[in-house]
């Protein structure tokens, strides 16, 4: 997988884990997350076993949008249509090729310049700031 990341990307930072060992994703999901909210990447991946877990725990943080994709149509739609920035792949689910290509196809897509897009794309930075307000609101009560 290294190759088919250094045809598309200046650096490759591997945030592990780094053996066989069970961790617990959320940790290794921030350590990623933090990369993209350090303005050091655009994006990130994420593989863990379904790709679930990751997914969940990646979308808890403001201002990524991260989706799993077990295909290609869903990496490029994802990309293009909701500006995804975080993509989770199961390494349970799918195969060392079928991950290549939706690796590449994730890495190759670029957000569309239309309107309606971009428009609902704002709409969920809406929400996460309405959810922001909502907490900040609610801690100060009580």
């Amino acid at each position: 997988m290294t190759s088919v990341l250094a045809q598309h990307c200046d650096q490759i930072i591997d945030v592990g884990p780094n053996s066989d060992s069970p961790v617990d994703f959320p940790d290794v999901t921030r350590n990623a997350i933090s990369l993209i909210r350090d303005g050091k990447v655009k994006r990130v991946i994420l593989l863990c076993g379904t790709g679930a877990g990751a997914c969940i725990a990646a979308n808890k943080i403001p201002g990524i949008r991260a989706a799993v994709c077990h295909d290609t149509f869903v990496a490029r739609q994802a990309v293009e249509h909701d500006d995804m920035n975080v993509m989770c792949i199961g390494a349970w689910i799918i195969g060392p090729q079928v991950a290549r290509d939706v690796i590449e196809t994730f890495l190759a897509s670029e957000f569309s310049t239309e309107e309606h897009f971009r428009r609902r794309v704002e709409k969920l930075g809406d929400l996460e700031r309405e959810a922001a307000r909502s907490l900040t609101q609610s801690s100060g009560q009580g």
